[in-house]
């Protein structure tokens, strides 16, 4: 028994030797030898490659060559990721088929193709091999084939207004060149220098950089600078001196220039982090992005995808064929509901000041202008800003490059009509009964220590019409404390305070105070008139004064064009009785003579609106920054509304600065 299971256990041990034996001997399939080279070739590790080739096939080719020739066509067809399956031939045939796909910059190139592999003794040891040909670079390659990239250009898509007029389009912009035989004589060519330096702002040292590059030659055109093709007078001058010429090149254009430079935005060259976020979009280092505005918000749409093709030339250039072709895709038009001639108007009445302008058509909820000011020229900055300029605009005290319609800011006396809707719809005052008000100064009682609120009249006794035609602080600050701090905040978060507008363009939510309730009576008092820490963005007011349009309710904007019907973003907020009320109202601050607003009457054109002259003083009875805002709409088939702000009017007026700005803006624009 004993010497049975020790034959058992010998024969067991035996069996395992034979099997670890055998593992260890074990010799690679053809195809698995073919998966490590697929392994090599997805790292694009030329070199292993190269060492999994059969001694036939490095006989045709040195290492040297074939990682050259791997590299420099897999960069020029920007090859990425390769996936390939494989699968044997028949049995011990050394045969592979192969299906592979790689990515390359004119999409997908496909491989169908049975590989051969040889087998060969190599430091005593025998494997795989694999008998390489051309066509694994790419399908239909011969020694002696090359191949060309073509690029099958694309073109941004466009900006236009409601009318289809240019905001945004694919122009062209004037290169100033400069060929250095024509230049003339040192002395000659130094005038030239010294001259382009005072026309273009461009430094001598960049001049002179361009002109020592290695590749200029007498005859070559050094390319200086780009500027805006529509500057004909300067482009004039530099090209009457010696060796200076001009050359058309494409170019973002945007011909409305500063009117629409911050709604519009301006596009950019590509750079490393913005690459670096956008590493799947299929942008490049030559790519043009959307920097800011419109531009930028749209990027998807706007955007353009270059196209490409492989084209496979023989030996003396010709073409045999394309290996792959991926066809352009451009970029989608866009239509606003701006209307230039709109914000042409609005920008002529603001270009010399600091400030911002709304415009809305409040039947429909369409924005036909949002302009602010001052402005830049957005071509600057496409074609090239020198970092004087960019300084110059960084450093100017009025801001230029800052968006105001986009803030939300104290709206002073034109949030009276809100005050007065949410009290009529409490039933906190009574539009007909006459308060009685004495002197210009007035306060709730003696725990407001010095504080008290002012007005500019001296009425004894005002009504609602005359509180707002002669907009009266006291009446509204009352108003306030009739209706309460907690019902005024729940009231001004129907009207959308605290909330985001309903609109593609980013705008600061309006706030009824710091922390969204109205605690102390001097709070709640002050915000009765639109001060306290009230702030309203432009458009929002512009949607609010939309309710007394549309019978109590606002619209809802809308800045892409659309034949869709109109829809309201908050419905009721105030009954049709008070909006129809208000709206009689607002139009006495312009029809009577003592409206604050009579400086806006406009013969044959009845406009309804409210003045504001919001102040911001660090103690009460001091002299301090004030703001003017005046929105307005025509009543009669009313189809333009205005809201416009101008920055410190303290020494203009307040609101009377804005007044007859606004007014010119419906002149220009309804032309009564």
């Amino acid at each position: 028994m004993k010497l049975r299971k020790l034959s058992l256990l010998s024969t067991l041990f035996l069996a395992a030797i034979i099997v670890l034996t055998a593992c260890g001997n074990h010799q690679p399939t053809a195809k698995e030898r073919m998966e490590d080279y697929v392994h090599a070739w997805q790292k694009q590790n030329f070199s292993k490659m190269y060492s999994l080739l059969s001694k036939s096939a490095q006989k045709n080719v040195s290492k040297a060559d074939f990682i050259a020739r791997y590299q420099r066509i897999y960069e020029g067809i920007e090859a990425k990721r390769i996936t390939a399956s494989l699968s044997d031939g028949k049995k011990n045939s050394g045969t592979v088929h192969m299906k592979a796909e790689l990515a390359t910059v004119a999409g997908p190139v496909k491989f169908s193709q049975n590989i051969t592999l040889k087998k060969e003794k190599r430091k005593d040891k025998e494997n795989w091999y694999v008998n390489w040909k051309p066509n694994l670079i790419l399908p239909g390659m011969t020694t002696t084939s090359k191949i060309r990239v073509d690029t099958l250009p694309s073109t941004r898509g466009e900006i236009v207004d409601r009318n289809n007029k240019p905001l945004a389009i694919n122009g062209t912009a004037a290169r100033i060149d400069l060929i250095p035989g024509k230049m003339g004589t040192d002395n000659e060519k130094a005038k030239t220098i010294d001259k382009l330096t005072h026309l273009l702002g461009t430094s001598k040292e960049q001049i002179d950089t361009a002109l020592a590059a290695s590749w200029v030659k007498v005859d070559s055109l050094v390319p200086i600078t780009t500027i805006d093709a529509t500057k004909t007078a300067m482009i004039k001058k530099v090209t009457q001196l010696p060796g200076v010429v001009k050359t058309d090149v494409n170019s973002r254009v945007y011909p409305d220039k500063n009117a629409s430079a911050h709604l519009i935005g301006y596009v950019g060259k590509m750079t490393a982090e913005l690459l670096k976020k956008h590493p799947n979009d299929g942008y490049n280092a030559n790519s043009v992005i959307g920097k800011t505005g419109l531009e930028l918000l749209f990027e998807k749409q706007l955007r353009q995808q270059d196209g490409a093709s492989i084209v496979l030339l023989d030996s003396t250039g010709a073409e045999v064929g394309t290996i792959a072709k991926k066809q352009p895709i451009n970029g989608q038009t866009i239509q606003l509901t701006i209307d230039r001639n709109v914000q042409d108007a609005l920008y002529r009445q603001l270009k010399k000041d600091a400030g911002t302008g709304v415009a809305i058509d409040p039947r429909n909820g369409d924005i036909l202008g949002l302009v602010s000011a001052p402005s830049f020229n957005p071509n600057d900055f496409v074609l090239g800003m020198s970092s004087s300029a960019y300084q110059k605009l960084s450093d100017n005290p009025k801001q230029p490059l800052m968006n105001r319609f986009t803030a939300a800011t104290a709206p002073g006396s034109t949030f009276k009509a809100l005050t007065a809707a949410i009290a009529l719809t409490h039933k906190s005052i009574n539009p007909n009964q006459t308060v009685a008000i004495n002197g210009t100064k007035w306060q709730a009682n003696k725990s407001w220590g010095n504080y008290s609120v002012t007005r500019l009249n001296h009425d004894p006794k005002v009504n609602l019409e005359t509180a707002l035609f002669k907009s009266d602080n006291i009446y509204f600050a009352q108003a306030a404390l009739k209706i309460g701090g907690a019902t005024f905040a729940s009231d001004a978060k129907k009207f959308g305070f605290g909330e985001s507008l309903p609109i593609q363009y980013p705008m600061h939510k309006s706030t009824i105070s710091n922390d969204g309730q109205l605690n102390t009576q001097t709070l709640l008092a002050n915000s009765g008139y639109g001060q306290g820490q009230v702030t309203v963005n432009p458009l929002h007011l512009s949607l609010i004064y939309s309710a007394f349009v549309n019978d109590g309710s606002m619209i809802k904007p809308r800045l892409i064009k659309t034949n869709d019907p109109p829809t309201f973003w908050k419905k009721n907020v105030m009954s049709k009785a008070t909006a129809q009320l208000i709206n009689k109202d607002l139009i006495q601050v312009i029809n009577n003579p003592a409206g604050t607003a009579h400086d806006a009457k406009i013969a044959g054109l009845t406009l309804a609106g409210k003045t504001g002259t919001p102040e911001f003083k660090e103690k009460q009875g001091k002299s301090g920054r004030e703001n003017g805002w005046f929105v307005a709409y025509n009543t009669n088939d009313p189809k333009l509304m205005v809201t416009m702000v101008v920055e410190n009017t303290q020494k203009h007026g307040g609101s009377h600065y804005v007044t007859p700005k606004v007014k010119k803006v419906f002149e220009d624009v309804l032309k009564p």
